[in-house]
């Protein structure tokens, strides 16, 4: 177990450092018939965090929901999003109860909550209970682990149909 750990660790690290100082030719990984960027494989399968006011939807202002950038699962509502002072996504709720899963998490010396779509299991974040009102939650979310479809996307495709 103690090798397992060693490892884990060092593979992490290994990443981690890739993805700051990384190699001129950008990689894509594929996950559940899902090509995603470097960034996004760390965050969404290895449990990574990307850098505070660094990711696309930080200050994003955009009408719409965010949903599992690996299984497109709608997770969030852009109504329930709010500015955290955080540097990362956050919102007060899940789109709809049993879509955002939680785990104990114990990794960096911290008892924190993870948060994860229920459907793929990817990691989108923590969760802590220092947020606003209706719910006084904060859904602290890594933009990499979201793409964002608009209001106005979802009903031109509905009329098309």
């Amino acid at each position: 177990m103690r090798n397992y750990f060693k490892y884990t660790v060092l593979f992490a690290c290994s990443a981690a450092f890739l993805l700051a100082f990384g190699q001129t030719e950008k990689k894509e990984f594929e996950v559940k018939g899902k090509k995603l960027t470097e960034e996004q494989y760390y965050v969404c399968q290895m449990g990574g965090t990307e850098r505070p006011f660094t990711g696309k939807y930080w200050n994003h202002k955009g009408d719409g929901v965010y949903a599992c950038v690996v299984c497109d699962q709608e997770l969030f509502d852009s109504k329930t999003k709010y500015e955290s002072g955080s540097g990362w996504p956050s919102f007060y709720d899940a789109i709809e109860s049993g879509k955002v899963a939680t785990k104990r998490d114990t990794s960096h010396g911290m008892i924190r909550t993870e948060i994860l779509c229920a459907k793929c299991g990817s990691h989108l974040g923590h969760v802590f209970d220092d947020g606003p009102r209706p719910t006084g939650l904060r859904y602290c979310v890594n933009s990499a682990s979201l793409d964002f479809v608009s209001r106005d996307d979802a009903k031109a495709e509905e009329k098309d149909k």
